[in-house]
């Protein structure tokens, strides 16, 4: 097998998602996926990208990361003075897409960015097996709701490979996801597994469409950001809301944040 992945982007921001909203973050876009939800923001994903080593995409992070660790704010501090004690140096780095696990060489880049002393996070569609993935790896995995066009193509075997490291997402675009979400919870437990977490559907802007993406399924109501918010607490759902942080400081559409 070549060592080799086929790169979209790798660029430095903050993380916009996840418990590790806020931290400045490493990301590695993989090309392609083969699913097609209706609220996909990265379409240019599924094709665009080129071909690099597992040492090119390494040394380029290791190259974006030095400032980190050369500040003087970082030489100066004896302890990392944050809350989450699995947070090893910043950025950390995150694996996303696209969708990573159709690409097997993620897994040995994972691995090795671990062993360079990152804290790596994966975000995956939840249709693929995430058992090979080591276990040092944080795993961000989606739960397909009703809209996205996508449900069908959940893999529940992967709920049993959890860990209370990893995290389960729900993005939530229609009150039909909400109850769906708000059932899924409830009949496999999943606050006891990990985090969950609830995060509302961006509008995409005109740029971000693509006709390959599914349509939201016929008789489905939008729910606005501010409902969900609402309804969480309402139901006093044991979630955390989340919103698309970068979407908030950039413009929706920008790539590279």
């Amino acid at each position: 097998m070549s060592d080799t992945l086929v790169i979209n982007e790798i660029y430095l921001s903050l993380q916009g998602e996840s418990t590790f909203a806020g931290l400045p973050c490493i990301f590695i876009r993989l090309t392609a996926c083969n699913l097609r939800c209706s609220y996909c923001d990265t379409a240019y994903a599924f094709t665009q990208g080129e071909k690099k080593s597992l040492a090119d995409i390494r040394a380029e992070v290791l190259r974006i990361a030095g400032p980190f660790q050369q500040s003087e704010v970082a030489a100066a501090r004896a302890k990392p003075v944050l809350t989450l004690d699995s947070i090893r140096k910043l950025p950390v780095v995150e694996l996303t897409g696209g969708e990573p696990l159709l690409q097997k060489n993620s897994l040995p880049l994972m691995a090795a960015l671990c062993d360079d002393g990152f804290t790596v996070l994966l975000e995956t569609s939840g249709a693929h097996d995430i058992a090979p993935v080591d276990p040092r790896v944080r795993r961000i995995m989606d739960l397909k709701c009703p809209s996205s066009g996508e449900v069908a193509r959940n893999r529940w075997e992967n709920l049993a490979h959890l860990r209370n490291t990893d995290e389960i997402k729900f993005v939530i675009g229609t009150r039909e996801d909400y109850d769906w979400a708000k059932r899924q919870i409830v009949e496999h437990r999943l606050a006891s597994i990990c985090p969950l977490l609830f995060s509302w559907v961006h509008p995409l802007s005109s740029e971000q469409q693509d006709k390959s993406l599914k349509a939201v399924p016929e008789g489905q109501t939008a729910i606005s950001r501010l409902e969900l918010a609402e309804n969480i607490i309402a139901d006093a759902l044991p979630v955390r809301f989340q919103v698309q942080l970068h979407k908030v400081i950039w413009p929706p559409a920008q790539r590279g944040v």
